[in-house]
């Protein structure tokens, strides 16, 4: 039962009727922000970045998956389901044609391997599990960050549920891609305190190889987050043979200067989710590529250190 006290109006809209496409939402995060912070995934993103460590947060729709190594072939999900989407041939097979997506194999399941990625909260829902953590808020100078996918991708759920987070002086990060329209960028932005605005690739024909848009319009919402006064934390995700060159370093440095952006967070790429995409039935296209060294994330780091940004390596905390 969501208390009065966390329900509200946005626009003359119940938040009760704002709903998002939620896939995690994650306690206790440390590195999305200041302090300790409870961060909410949303689902759906418009890049398609070949690193991606969150794979599942890409399409803006539920999604039923299924892991074949975690099944042992019972039967139990085929028998559950009311469409009769699945059959049991060696392994499960699902006809997508016919998946109602209620979701009964999930629960039919013992083991896991068919589970279900994301759904529809409406912004008391969410609230009531942000503000089970606001003494730690408090405490810590925490709050809220909102992550994804893309945010921005849900203006008319993201807008309101920073409004209800700054009616109880919840502090509010939106960790973004910077790829929308300015208009949806400019609305939200008054609600929120710090933005996390990755910058992945400077050079625009690279950009749209390895992420699949362009980064015109990413590269002005930056400037004009800076020039609208707005706090930003600039993530450089440090991909090696991609975004890790000299070249590429310098371009980052030549463009942030002027607007006077100090603060870079150095995300070195990891492995950890590659397993997710062979689950996802999408294609992994970073290969064998080795996360970058200590070394070179120090010497990157003193690099732009040298042009006077204050580096941190792995996120704000």
């Amino acid at each position: 039962m969501v208390s009065l006290a966390l329900a509200g109006k946005h626009g003359g809209k119940d938040t009760n009727l704002c709903r998002g496409l939620v896939f995690n939402i994650q306690r206790f995060s440390l590195h999305d922000g200041p302090g300790v912070r409870t961060t909410v995934f949303l689902k759906g993103c418009p890049l398609n970045c070949w690193w991606c460590h969150n794979p599942e947060s890409r399409a803006q729709r539920v999604e039923m998956v299924y892991t074949a190594d975690r099944c042992i072939r019972c039967g139990d999900c085929v028998r559950a389901c009311p469409g009769s989407a699945l059959e049991l041939n060696g392994e499960v097979l699902r006809d997508a044609s016919r998946c109602q997506q209620h979701a009964q194999c999930v629960e039919a399941c013992a083991t896991g391997a068919q589970a279900v990625l994301g759904g529809w909260k409406s912004v008391s829902e969410v609230m009531a599990e942000v503000v089970r953590d606001q003494v730690f808020f408090d405490e810590s100078g925490g709050g809220i960050t909102i992550s994804g996918g893309e945010p921005l991708l849900q203006p008319d759920f993201l807008e309101p549920l920073l409004e209800a987070c700054r009616s109880r002086r919840i502090h509010t990060v939106v960790d973004t891609s910077g790829y929308a329209e300015w208009d949806l960028l400019d609305r939200v932005r008054r609600n929120v305190d710090l933005f996390l605005f990755d910058l992945k690739v400077m050079d625009p024909v690279k950009h749209k190889r390895f992420t699949g848009v362009s980064n015109d319009r990413i590269l002005e919402n930056l400037e004009r987050l800076a020039e609208a006064g707005s706090s930003v934390i600039v993530r450089l995700p440090v991909i090696p043979g991609v975004n890790d060159d000299d070249d590429n370093l310098a371009a980052v440095a030549g463009f942030l200067l002027p607007l006077r952006l100090r603060n870079i967070d150095l995300l070195p790429y990891h492995r950890i989710a590659s397993a997710k995409y062979s689950r996802l039935g999408l294609t992994y296209h970073m290969g064998d590529t080795a996360p970058p060294t200590e070394e070179h994330l120090q010497a990157i780091a003193a690099r732009l250190r040298r042009d006077g940004f204050h580096v941190q390596v792995g996120g704000s905390s």
